[in-house]
């Protein structure tokens, strides 16, 4: 037997308010037709004034501790996927912590942008396989909205992003049986610090001058996102297709063992390139971009979410998992459902 952890609760949540691509188009130049044709994304969920990134995953969270049958006392561990932090210290998952009140456990953020929940899911892995813990909540959650230039200048980028949610709850189990049954199988991480600058917020912080922000800061718009899309796209149908392939080779099951694919959510033209490249067939991955556009830490866990809501997501499943972003940070995950 061999120690492992199994998903036994997932949830997924996302703000009420919808906001479509007629409703940007009416806050910048831009058209349905060409956000749909560039990303295939129709629509997004903003967070109101008031609703923090926390706030959010709260609400995912409830919901897979409810299907996993466990209580907030139950747990172990907090694992908080995120880039857009409730405050800029301390980390959100503090506050999430607070939330469900239960003070004293440890309570981490992970900040690895696109790839955070796959990394946040390996490193509560390993603490399972170790026997360091039995039950982790792993969150991701993103507010995108507030930090987007709602402008000509920065539309490239602000058509992209919606508000959301997703978590899970992984178990401890003793696998007698790993080709059969549930558990993670692995996880592969991977990062290349080269491109930073490639997709990235350069202020505020502490490598922008004298003072972390100012109003020449806010001025020159560097407090917003930044993406060359093009280089972008290029790196990303590279090197998720490198993943999810070191995943299959490691554990030695090919492309027509995988029942699913829940890849993250950036844009629909690269999933698409994706499993064109791997000979994946269309109706083994499972996309949510449509509806969510990208909620960057939290896209797998609404993903799986929404997968297990529709019936795609059936117990006994093998599910792939692969995603890429700012960093360059890039990652995939074998699981059996």
């Amino acid at each position: 037997m061999a120690l492992r952890s199994r998903v036994t609760g997932v949830g997924s949540y996302v703000p009420p308010r919808v906001i479509t691509n007629d409703d940007l188009s009416e806050l910048m130049d831009t058209s349905d037709e060409w956000i749909v044709q560039r990303t295939g994304i129709r629509e997004r969920h903003w967070a109101d004034a008031d609703t923090g990134t926390s706030d959010l995953a709260l609400e995912a969270s409830k919901q897979a501790m409810a299907m996993a049958d466990v209580g907030p006392d139950d747990l172990d561990m907090i694992f908080f996927a995120t880039i857009s932090p409730d405050h800029f210290f301390p980390g959100s998952a503090v506050f999430l912590q607070r939330k469900l009140g239960v003070p004293g456990i440890p309570a981490i953020d992970v900040r690895q942008q696109c790839t955070g929940f796959i990394y946040a899911t390996s490193i509560a892995d390993q603490y399972v396989r170790t026997g360091s813990a039995r039950t982790i909540l792993v969150v991701g959650a993103e507010v995108h909205s507030k930090g987007l230039d709602i402008s000509d200048e920065g539309r490239d980028v602000s058509v992209l992003f919606g508000d959301g949610a997703g978590a899970i709850v992984l178990d401890a189990v003793d696998v007698k049986e790993p080709a059969t049954e549930p558990h993670i199988f692995s996880t592969h991480l991977h990062a290349d610090g080269t491109h930073a600058e490639e997709l990235w917020v350069p202020a505020p912080g502490m490598a922008v001058g004298e003072r972390m922000i100012t109003h020449d800061i806010i001025d020159q718009k560097l407090a917003v996102p930044k993406m060359n899309g093009r280089h972008v796209y290029v790196h990303a149908v590279k090197r998720m297709p490198e993943a999810i392939q070191e995943a299959l080779d490691f554990n030695e099951v090919s492309i027509d063992d995988i029942d699913l694919f829940v890849f993250h959510q950036a844009n629909l033209r690269i999933n698409e390139a994706v499993a064109q490249r791997m000979d994946i067939p269309e109706d083994k991955v499972f996309n949510t971009i449509d509806r969510f556009a990208n909620t960057t830490a939290a896209t797998i866990p609404i993903g799986l979410s929404e997968a297990v809501r529709e019936g795609r997501l059936q117990p006994g499943m093998l599910v792939a998992s692969t995603a890429f972003g700012s960093g360059f940070t890039w990652a995939s995950m074998l699981l059996r459902w």
